[in-house]
């Protein structure tokens, strides 16, 4: 990404054949994600598959997600399959901004995957924020205790969640044209953090 958010290796194939390929130089294990400008949720339409660890799985899973999209979602059109290094279970999170008619563009933080739909613990800036405002969004957080180090779990690396939303600010704040970012999940480590799917609308 132009704006140096972390993301895993990936590569856009159009055939079973080029996802092999692709897998082979990334590296198993992958993960294969339908590329689709009419699939907004791909994981609904059965369009993404983890944890692929040789050719066959890849070249199987391909028509899989085919098959899947085609019954799911059949007036979709598939512009190809997104082959994905895999990256390590991790604590999720989520960043995201939508751009409000009256304030312009607003940051949203939380904890990632399902947990932001069940527990609605996010928190909200007005872009662009500066680096002590990115920590008051995270630190404010009913959940800030599971990412400080919980029980046996790792401290989460804060800076690496720090330097992603300084960068989605400045995305949103020099580029009117994006009308929304989402980030989710994106995989915070001990050390760094990798943004593994990301949806950018454009309005």
């Amino acid at each position: 990404m132009e704006y140096g958010i972390p993301v895993p290796k990936f590569s856009v194939a159009q055939t079973p054949e080029e996802a092999i390929q692709f897998s082979e130089e990334i590296g198993y294990p992958v993960v294969l994600k339908v590329v689709s400008p009419q699939v907004v949720h791909k994981t609904d339409v059965g369009g993404v598959i983890t944890g692929l660890g040789d050719s066959k799985e890849v070249g199987d899973a391909y028509q899989r997600i085919l098959a899947n999209v085609k019954k799911n979602a059949p007036d979709a059109k598939v512009v190809g399959m997104l082959v994905e290094e895999m990256a390590p279970p991790s604590t999720e999170v989520i960043i995201g901004a939508t751009r409000n008619p009256q304030f312009g563009p607003v940051l949203m933080f939380g904890l990632g995957g399902i947990l932001v739909e069940i527990l609605k613990d996010v928190s909200f800036r007005v872009a662009p924020i500066n680096p002590s405002d990115a920590l008051e969004m995270i630190t404010e957080l009913k959940a800030y205790p599971i990412l400080k180090g919980y029980r046996n779990q790792p401290p989460a690396d804060i800076d690496a969640l720090l330097e992603i939303l300084l960068k989605v600010s400045s995305l949103v704040t020099e580029r009117p044209e994006i009308s929304g970012v989402d980030l989710n999940p994106v995989l915070v480590y001990e050390k760094g953090a990798k943004a593994v799917d990301a949806r950018v609308s454009l309005g």
